[in-house]
């Protein structure tokens, strides 16, 4: 039986439109034992002094859009609309949707709506627009949705899962861990499941 995997997921990642749109699907066709821990990637990246795509790094940013363009086209996904949106203005507010979200067991499908919606369709992770129509598209109630995100418990959740990530060693999202082993990228979900089956 496969040791249980943590997906260390942060909206506001560049890369995370890849698992995004991938993981919920392999999760239910290969019946992970996936525990979902949403943090703020940025207050990591922040306290490590690595801001990893800034504009003053323009050869940097226009690699990892054609580099998103092409992992994209290879795992058959939808086509990114880029650039996208960046940084997201209202990070944390998408982020604090997902960890309500995720109490009811929905965060991936959230997770893939709203990356489908900011990088196929524009519209930014976190504005209003969005949230609206990926709840919509969950049919969940908007307003109900956010008045559980602006709760002072959400927000001490989102900042214990993050400095749990820190302690542990995560330094970008997605990060995917076993035990004290870490998995980061996009390109490492792959290896997380085998390590997970074969320890």
């Amino acid at each position: 039986m496969s040791q249980p995997i943590t997906a260390w997921l942060s909206i506001g990642s560049t890369y995370s439109y890849l698992t995004a749109l991938r993981i919920n699907a392999i999760h239910r066709e290969m019946g992970l034992s996936l525990l979902v821990r949403p943090i703020c990637i940025g207050d990591i990246m922040r306290s490590m002094d690595n801001i990893p795509f800034p504009p003053s790094k323009k050869t940097k940013v226009d690699y990892m859009w054609r580099d998103i363009e092409r992992r994209a086209d290879w795992y058959g996904l939808p086509k990114p609309k880029l650039p996208a949106p960046y940084p997201l203005q209202e990070i944390d507010q998408a982020n604090k949707v997902g960890i309500v979200l995720n109490q009811q067991n929905r965060y991936l499908e959230y997770f893939e709506e709203t990356y489908r919606l900011w990088f196929v369709s524009g519209m930014e992770a976190g504005s209003e627009e969005n949230l609206r129509l990926s709840l919509k598209t969950m049919k969940l109630d908007y307003d109900d949705i956010m008045h559980q995100a602006d709760d002072a418990t959400i927000q001490q959740i989102y900042e214990a899962n993050t400095e749990e990530a820190k302690q542990l060693g995560v330094f970008g999202a997605p990060s995917f861990s076993i035990g004290n082993e870490i998995f980061w990228g996009d390109d490492r979900l792959e290896d997380a499941i085998r390590f997970a089956s074969s320890h």
